[in-house]
């Protein structure tokens, strides 16, 4: 596997950073079906904005033989590469009935639903293969009132950040924006606390430099 380059950050790279593939979730759009040969292109957003894309190829016709062929190009100028990679597809059969299918780890072979790419890398792989942690990991304690509070904004459409009110989106059951807004009540107070221990920290620390 090739290092992670550029995509590396603040230690290894995040899952959420990288692009990401998710057989169930192909399988449930039907860009890949057991008994079939599907194939397509798969592309990926971040920040609303198209990120990228490859080709692909779910090749399902054949029990014990089923495969995922990738066709992307990685790198620019000399260091440019045209990769076909190759993934074997597996199954499990749950105590429930059915069949759940994964994809083989290509470094490590163990089964994995889904395969990520970080920036930098050079194959798709599995979390373990890559060792991806995830941005919420990296979340300080003091920090993770205000990503809650931000992702609660975000999901009834208001404004984000501390002290940014909220409002009931239309078409929005009372019961559940009530029940929100008590949850919004209680984040902006945790980052009320937060907000005043770091001013108190840093009152101190301006008080020892002039001292």
């Amino acid at each position: 596997m090739g290092g992670y380059g550029s995509g590396r950050q603040y230690g290894r790279p995040t899952a959420d950073a990288s692009r990401r593939i998710d057989l169930a979730w192909m399988i449930r759009n039907g860009m890949a079906r057991p008994g079939y040969e599907k194939s397509g292109i798969l592309r990926w957003n971040r920040g609303g904005e198209p990120s990228g894309s490859i080709s692909y190829r779910a090749d399902m016709r054949e029990l014990g033989c089923e495969r995922l062929i990738l066709d992307y190009t990685r790198g620019e100028g000399d260091e440019r590469e045209e990769v076909e990679q190759s993934i074997r597809i597996t199954f499990s059969e749950p105590n429930f009935g059915g069949k759940r299918w994964w994809m083989l780890c290509p470094y490590r072979g163990h089964r994995a639903g889904k395969l990520y790419l970080p920036p930098g890398g050079d194959r798709f792989a599995s979390r373990k293969a890559w060792r991806l942690g995830y941005q919420s990991q990296r979340i300080s304690q003091r920090d993770r009132p205000f990503e809650a509070l931000n992702r609660l904004q975000k999901r009834l459409g208001c404004p984000q950040g501390w002290e940014q009110r909220i409002k009931r989106p239309k078409g929005m059951h009372r019961q559940t924006y009530g029940r929100l807004l008590d949850e919004y009540e209680y984040l902006d107070g945790l980052c009320a606390v937060e907000m005043m221990r770091t001013v108190g920290l840093l009152q101190g620390r301006i008080e020892r430099r002039l001292t």
